[in-house]
């Protein structure tokens, strides 16, 4: 069995730990304990080169999953498809992109959980339906897919994967609306949850967003008239195409020889975008929302260096997602930035599980201290956020190691306290750290002198007469939609389709809504 970690007690064994209070265990297999954004996509419409620039627009979004990458290509009314599990440079190396001619395409990067890197669960999903053929790529999380799975397999369809993508794929198949886009409109209306989604067929390229909003979704062209959707401005950049604008919640963009008409047939909502895209998710140089994410990030270290104060030497970051909010700090306490931490990129999931005795190594395979940065200082170390804890203790531990002298913790976001159900992997509630602890326990957990969390009001102010428009759901526990059923699919898929795998498989995709969660946003 595993040491329990007692609260005075951050130098125990690290390979598993369990929360002294709650008793949940947590198995060390990876440095990042963040919450993880769920996919990235991308659209391309009359572009000769289609293919190879989905490739590396996905290339850019590579932060939003690892774990496998697909593009599928329209070519004489044909779709083709390649899917794999791995990086975009394993998926599509040996230029396999450039070799699938055709001026359309759609593509999808993946994160999954439960350890369901399935080869047929990576997106996109291409379908052949009753007037010819579909592919689907999709960005967020369905809170009625149970319902929806069970609806459907009752009227006898038969599923192929484990993801809730397929259902979209399934409505659109039974709905008798003409023409093409409006089976998806009328698929669409009985999702509920989050979904930005790009569409293929023989001869149109469809975009749409939930009526919340929830996860990002922009519109770009290239200087030779192509049109290009993606979860992110940095994929455009990339590709060089021009940043035009977000596509709206609740808008269906269809894009034909013809041109593009948008059409607004989604029922309004209020605009409840993701609020951990600027804070974590998102790249620093995106726009994502209509705001820059690096500005975010280096007003909310600025605030912390108002809000919670401390007497020090020397501000680090933990890499890479702290670094901006570091350098607002830095700058607005006059004390000096320095890099204390030196992120290794080289390691993987692959590398660290072989034996247990790599595994013990934990934070260290990935996080190295500069000694001459960090010995006989005061530190001030800056993070996006902590969620179950195991990683921040870790990291204290490292810098007293290294001869800090004092150590203080500074969040650039409110405490986590609730899962998230919109396209974010998050843990469940009882394994949030906020939520079962008050600061100062969760200060005297991880070891350091001092720890500070952004202030929700902080950060509601930041985004000004837009805050209304943002979902806190994971700071406030107050939730726009919440899951009509009992038990919700996790954001990445089962380990296996429910069909060769035991009945623990199948119930480990699932997480239980917890009762004192509730519907509605604080203003």
């Amino acid at each position: 069995m595993p040491n329990s970690l007692s609260f005075n007690n951050p130098s125990s064994n690290f390979a598993s730990e369990t929360y002294p209070d709650v008793g949940i265990e947590f198995d060390d297999d990876d440095y990042d304990e963040k919450p993880r954004e769920e996919c990235g996509v991308v659209g391309i419409f009359g572009d000769p080169k289609a293919s190879s620039d989905c490739a590396l627009a996905l290339h850019a979004l590579q932060h939003r999953g690892q774990e496998g990458a697909g593009i599928v290509v329209v070519n004489e009314n044909v779709l083709t498809s390649i899917t794999g599990v791995g990086l975009v440079s394993e998926v599509f190396k040996d230029g396999k992109a450039d070799k699938l001619p055709g001026s359309s395409a759609i593509g999808h990067v993946r994160y999954s959980t439960a350890g369901s890197s399935m080869l047929k669960n990576v997106q996109p999903f291409v379908a052949g339906y009753q007037y010819g053929s579909v592919g689907v790529a999709h960005n967020g999380n369905l809170v009625n897919y149970r319902t929806l799975r069970a609806m459907l397999e009752d009227h006898g369809s038969i599923f192929s994967t484990s993801s809730d993508t397929e259902v979209i794929l399934h409505l659109i198949a039974i709905s008798k609306a003409r023409p093409f886009f409006l089976r998806i409109v009328e698929a669409c209306e009985q999702l509920e949850g989050a979904y930005s989604l790009v569409f293929i067929t023989e001869d149109k390229l469809v975009a749409m967003r939930d009526p919340y909003g929830f996860r990002p979704l922009v519109m770009g062209r290239k200087s030779n008239g192509a049109v290009v959707f993606a979860s992110e401005t940095c994929a455009l950049d990339l590709i060089e195409a021009t940043y035009e604008r977000e596509v709206n919640p609740g808008e269906v963009l269809v894009v034909d020889k013809d041109g593009i008409q948008s059409l607004c047939l989604m029922p309004h909502r209020e605009r409840k975008a993701c609020i951990f895209e600027h804070i974590y998710f998102a790249q620093p140089n995106s726009i994502v929302f209509g705001r820059s994410v690096y500005e975010s990030r280096e007003k909310y270290g600025r605030s912390l260096a108002r809000e919670s104060p401390v007497e020090c030497d020397v501000v680090i970051a933990v890499p890479d997602s702290g670094m901006v909010a570091a350098l607002g700090y830095a700058a607005e306490s006059g004390v000096p930035f320095k890099q204390g931490l030196i992120r290794s990129h080289y390691v993987g999931r692959t590398f660290i599980q072989p034996t247990q005795t790599i595994r013990d190594l934990g934070v260290k395979l990935k996080l190295a201290p500069v000694k001459a940065v960090i010995e006989g200082k005061r530190v001030v170390v800056i993070d996006d956020s902590i969620v179950r804890g195991t990683t921040s203790l870790k990291i204290v531990r490292l810098l007293k190691e290294a001869g800090a002298t004092e150590i203080h913790m500074r969040i650039a976001s409110p405490p986590i306290i609730g899962s998230c159900y919109y396209g974010v992997d998050t843990p469940s509630s009882e394994e949030l750290i906020s939520n079962r602890m008050d600061v100062e326990k969760i200060r005297n957990y991880i070891g350091c002198d001092s720890l500070a969390f952004l202030s929700i009001d902080s950060l509601r102010k930041f985004m000004g007469e837009d805050a209304p428009g943002f979902c806190y759901a994971c700071f406030s526990g107050h939730y726009p939609v919440m899951p009509k059923e009992l038990k919700v699919k996790k954001v990445g898929d089962f380990v296996d389709d429910g069909l060769n795998g035991s009945m623990k498989t199948m119930e480990d995709g699932w997480v239980q809504v917890p009762k004192n969660q509730t519907v509605g946003t604080v203003n």
